[in-house]
């Protein structure tokens, strides 16, 4: 069928709650599904080209300049402006990535790890000021609060960089469980600092926050994420790594194109570890913007700032990164790096805009994302975002 081009919208509702993602792009006819409603866009045409035209530029001098390989998305109310797939999901068989492969998400993870429990807690099943050796047997760490784990302002060490450092044999694959364990075990020789300092940017917050939630909802952690988020928002490309997804889990390279092999950190999630599509993270997006999954004030909370030490607009949530600004925008976001993975979710509150790039060759480019923020209002772009 010849192509024709199109503009519209494609709204797809996602049952229970209010959440859609809206598509503008071209199309065939044949491509639109029956369960499609096609409506006009809430984009004017010649805002539409402008923003298209600035994230276009974008894609050719910063990504595909510096030899992307992954998924690039700008959005703004939900509707996609500009979409593009590039390199291989499998180098060695040269297979090309497309809007379905699932790439490993690093610390854009910790995004759906904190509003997991902040769900908890709006159904009264915690308290963000509950000491975490409430939920976590044997815990030893006095004033580490569940919102301190959060907020990265627990002071305990990254087990990262820690647990080979004090005697963990790489040989044997890390657990949530194991990092929990050799925060008991080595307690008296780990560095820790004060709780509620500082902040502190520490995988290990995450880590224990995954038991936090399998302790309170019954569930694995994998399980919960999966029937909390992604059934009920229709993000049926995503998923929560275990040993049980090796066969199907995406691999990444670094910038000479090895692939980079699996290490004995690579099973502990919470951090990190979840898997997914710039289309499927489009709606966690609306879901959080425009649809009735958290409450007003819960939403607060996550995208209010806890650190004040250093002056700047940087600053840190509740699992979320923020550009603060003196007039009351933000800039919530949230970056990642694991292995050739570099990715952000970035989201401009005020002009309804989102920013989506998830590599699996690493590049640090990526990182230049907030090149874009301009081209939705005017926003301060110098700070440095990078995780």
């Amino acid at each position: 069928m010849k192509k024709t081009i199109l503009y519209f919208v494609f709204v797809s509702f996602i049952i229970p709650g209010c959440y859609f993602s809206v598509v503008r792009k071209d199309k065939t006819v044949s491509d639109i599904g029956a369960d499609s409603t096609i409506i006009q866009s809430v984009i004017p045409e010649e805002e539409f080209k402008h923003y298209y035209h600035e994230a276009e530029r974008f894609y050719r001098d910063v990504l595909e300049r510096s030899h992307f390989s992954g998924e690039f998305l700008v959005a703004k109310k939900g509707e996609i402006i500009y979409e593009k797939y590039r390199g291989f999901s499998n180098v060695e068989n040269r297979e090309l990535l497309n809007p379905n492969c699932a790439l490993h998400l690093a610390s854009v993870s910790k995004t759906f790890k904190a509003m997991g429990i902040l769900k908890l807690w709006e159904e009264g099943k915690l308290n963000l000021d509950d000491e975490a050796s409430l939920y976590l047997n044997e815990f030893p760490y006095k004033g580490v609060t569940i919102k301190t784990l959060l907020n990265h302002r627990s002071g305990l060490p990254n087990y990262v960089h820690v647990m080979e450092q004090f005697g963990w044999d790489r040989r044997e694959i890390v657990t949530n469980e194991d990092v929990l364990q050799f925060l008991i075990t080595k307690r008296k020789s780990l560095p820790v600092g004060a709780p509620d300092r500082s902040f502190n940017y520490c995988n290990t917050n995450y880590a224990l926050l995954a038991l936090v939630i399998e302790k309170v909802s019954g569930l694995s952690y994998p399980q919960f994420i999966n029937q909390t988020f992604f059934e009920p928002l229709g993000m049926t490309n995503s998923y929560v790594f275990t040993m049980a997804d090796s066969a199907r889990a995406l691999p990444s390279y670094n910038y000479r194109n090895q692939r980079e092999a699996f290490t004995y950190l690579d099973a502990v999630y919470g951090d990190k570890n979840i898997y997914s599509t710039v289309r499927d993270l489009l709606k966690w997006e609306t879901a959080l913007s425009y649809g009735n999954l958290f409450n007003p004030s819960t939403l607060d909370s996550a995208y209010t700032g806890y650190s004040h030490e250093k002056k700047g607009i940087k600053n840190y949530g509740l699992g979320w990164r923020m550009l603060d600004y003196p007039n009351q925008e933000k800039i919530i976001f949230h970056n990642g790096w694991w292995h050739g993975n570099n990715t952000v979710f970035a989201r401009i509150l005020k002009d309804s805009a989102t920013i989506i790039i998830l590599g699996n060759k690493y590049n640090r480019n990526i990182y230049q994302a907030r090149k874009l923020y301009p081209a939705f209002g005017d926003y301060e772009t110098e700070e440095d975002t990078e995780d």
